[in-house]
């Protein structure tokens, strides 16, 4: 036959194809052209015989033109037997404007399109990818075929109206269907089409933004476990479902993620890998001083650049568009509070202002995720940080046993695999040992490690050679305890300070020393094991040269805690007032990074700049101090604080010893025992005769009247007379000259 122009233009809105009434008998409903393409027919009587007339759209998808000739087909009523399955109970329509170029903004409701479509089109037999028009509210729409569902005619019947779902679907296998009054029609819009749908009609397949096959370990990531199943319950969950079962509960997806935390915990390599985890578009990743530029309104314009591609998806596709993913690295140094850079030009504050118009101003994109990193979340303007914005706030913090052995893993991995790492090394006991060490540490830690290995294999000469046999290297055990040895966490015990206060050990002249210690270890246990006590502070006081540092070093040292730090005025020599409030403020903003830490304040009149002549002190650091030390540590974390101080009086007038939890005096020596004690613990003379002379004769001088020494000095004159061939001459005459002077320490003759 052959094809020509379509008689009645009205036919272009019945999915007819107009046909001869000659050509055909009565019972023949639909046609087979060219072998492939099937057709509802509509005999006109005025249509010469030899001759079929299909519209433009049947032209264009039987891809024949007019005047062709073409095989057609005579199909009758047994295509559509009862028996067969070529009753729909479900058909997919792709919705579109017929004509792109006169295509605006359009509201559908898809549950309205369906409708019309079972009240247009009954009993029409469709195939699969086949296009037809009609008519919604004055506008051309295009419909495609784009899936569908039949079953026998019997089966039809039994199946309720609206819902086919848990019925015996031969889905996505049919070819062809008749739609039927009860067929579930599920409407979805094309792509690049600005029509926005609604309605339960609206298609709900389910988005696959996460890949199937991704694997943590694989993308280098360790420890963060927690971290990114809140990121995935609190950001992606929802854009999984459909869009129209979302759009029914009233929520919008979370725009904005922010990770913070220390340096070196993975937060920029979280951020950087959640875009291969996502089948979405690749990741915009900008660094936070990029942003910035000294030509007026261009820092702005770069903002806006940003967001370009998001927003022209989102006008084509509207919520059926890829997610865009921008990553802000330090953000804090673009986004600071509004109002507290004093520099006269106002480029910050119209950088925040740009980004927060983009996020969540008049046009709002549904299709975007912003994940900001930042060291200092304190620094971030307050407007960022509420919900709409960067709503979800990760803290991405030192990483536990488990983490950390997943990280080792990950950064032994090839040196396993090559069979280079020794017998000896347990994994599991370096994550023990690796107590506070955040990933970009436990990475050094392996390199460090490396390099042992390497120098073993290295012969320094007059140049560095290689010996011969290198193929047996191994990476051993011993290399990474050299490595833990060389390599300090930032979050870890300031080992060497603490070894400094406590040089000569705690020496237990008397049996209050043990019963301090003691109580020092409850107090320790109590912030280790109770719930009830996430903070707990003892104040350490007695007379100057007691020996209160040194107990509380060796109370710190002795408690196993991973983060251990000393607030010492030796420390802060120079330090202006506010210099001293902030370094103050870092250690213990610092410790509550960890789950368990310890501060000891070491000579807190000292810290306050307190003078008996005047007296004078600082006030700022003095109520930084008097803030921080009752502060509660955040949730989950824990915090022991001991400070020591020779002015207790002092700290009661300025209301700072009430603030402790706990006091304990420390004494000075004040019998002759305890002094023999200390004299034979540090072993001043070789031969007990000695000893006891020297005894002998301060127990003459004192005849049984009060004294009182520090054991700091009592130390310092042990040393003193040690130097001296005559030990017992020598002590006798600086024990007796500090006696006369009374300024070092305090004796009753």
């Amino acid at each position: 036959m052959q094809a020509v122009k379509c008689p009645d233009s009205t036919l272009t809105y019945t999915n007819y194809l107009a046909v001869s009434s000659s050509d055909f008998e009565k019972s023949v409903r639909f046609v087979r052209v060219n072998e492939q393409y099937i057709f509802n027919i509509l005999p006109i009587p005025g249509l010469p015989s030899g001759k079929i007339g299909p519209t433009k759209i049947q032209r264009e998808w039987g891809q024949f033109s007019i005047n062709q000739e073409v095989v057609v087909e005579a199909m009758g009523d047994s295509v559509v037997d009862s028996n067969s399955n070529v009753f729909l109970s479900r058909m997919d329509v792709e919705v579109s404007f017929l004509t792109p170029s006169q295509e605006s903004a359009l509201i559908v409701d898809a549950d309205e399109v369906a409708e019309l479509l079972k009240n247009n089109f009954e009993k029409q037999l469709f195939t699969r990818g086949q296009p037809f028009v009609f008519d919604f509210r004055g506008n051309n729409l295009k419909g495609v075929v784009t899936g569908m569902a039949a079953v026998p005619l019997d089966v039809l019947r039994d199946i309720k109206p609206g819902g086919s779902a848990g019925d015996p679907l031969i889905a996505d296998s049919a070819l062809y269907g008749v739609l039927s009054a009860i067929t579930t029609i599920s409407v979805t819009k094309g792509q690049g089409s600005l029509i926005n749908l609604k309605g339960s009609a609206v298609s709900r397949k389910a988005n696959k933004i996460i890949q199937p096959d991704f694997n943590f370990e694989d993308l280098g990531i360790g420890g963060l476990d927690k971290e990114f199943s809140t990121i995935f319950r609190r950001a992606f969950a929802s854009r999984i479902f459909p869009p129209d079962l979302v759009d029914k509960l009233g929520i919008q997806h979370a725009k904005g993620i922010l990770l913070y935390g220390p340096p070196g915990t993975g937060k920029t390599l979280m951020a950087r890998q959640i875009g291969k985890m996502l089948n979405s578009v690749d990741p915009i990743i900008v660094s936070g001083p990029e942003i910035l530029n000294k030509f007026v309104g261009q820092s702005e314009e770069n903002v806006r650049k940003l967001f370009e591609p998001a927003e022209k998806e989102y006008r084509e596709k509207g919520d059926e568009s890829q997610l865009h993913i921008v990553i802000f690295d330090e953000l804090d140094a673009i986004c600071k509070q509004r109002g507290s850079k004093n520099d006269g030009t106002g480029t910050g504050d119209t950088v925040v202002n740009q980004l927060l118009a983009k996020m969540d101003g008049v046009d709002q994109l549904n299709n975007i995720l912003i994940i900001g990193m930042t060291n200092r979340k304190e620094l971030i303007d307050d407007a960022l940080l509420r919900p709409g914005r960067l709503e979800i706030h990760i803290e991405v913090g030192l990483p536990d046993e488990s983490g950390r052995l997943q990280i080792i893993k990950i950064h032994t991995a090839k040196i396993r695999e090559n069979n280079i790492l020794a017998d000896d090394v347990d994994l599991a006991e370096l994550a023990a040992l690796t107590k506070n060490f955040s990933g970009a540490e436990l990475a050094g830690v392996v390199k460090s490690a490396s390099s042992f290995a390497f120098s073993r294999h290295i012969k320094v000469g007059s140049m560095a050679e290689l010996t011969q046999d290198i193929s047996d290297m191994k990476i051993r055990r011993e290399d990474f305890f050299n490595a833990l040895d060389e390599f300090k966490p930032a979050f870890g015990v300031a080992s060497e300070e603490f070894e400094q206060c406590a040089a000569s050990g705690i020496i237990e002249f008397a049996p209050s020393v043990g019963e301090l210690l003691q109580k020092a270890h409850l107090f320790v246990e109590q912030v280790h094991q109770s719930s009830r006590s996430p903070l707990v502070s003892i104040l350490l006081h007695g007379p100057s040269g007691s020996g209160k540092t040194a107990l509380a070093a060796t109370i710190a040292q002795r408690s196993g805690y991973p983060f251990v730090r000393l607030v010492s005025p030796e420390n802060m020599i120079g330090a202006s007032e506010s210099q001293r409030i902030s370094q103050i403020t870092k250690i213990f903003n610092d410790s509550y990074k960890s789950p368990l830490s310890l501060i000891v304040i070491d000579d807190i009149e000292r810290l306050l700049e307190w003078v008996p002549i005047g007296p004078r002190f600082s006030n700022g650091v003095l109520q930084t101090l008097l803030v921080l030390i009752k502060k509660q540590p955040p949730k989950g974390r824990r915090l022991l604080i001991i400070g020591t101080s020779s002015e207790r009086d002092v700290l009661t007038q300025m209301d700072m010893a009430s603030t402790f939890s706990s006091e304990t005096f420390v004494s000075n020596i004040c019998t002759l025992d305890a002094m023999q004690s200390v004299v034979r613990h540090v072993c001043l003379f070789d031969d007990q005769k000695e000893h006891d002379r020297l005894f002998a004769s301060l127990e003459s001088h004192f005849d049984g009247r009060p004294f009182s020494i520090g054991i700091k000095k009592l130390l310092l004159l042990i040393e003193t007379a040690r130097q001296d061939p005559d030990k017992y001459g020598r002590f006798m005459e600086e024990f007796m000259s500090c006696a006369r002077t009374n300024s070092l320490f305090s004796l009753s003759l």
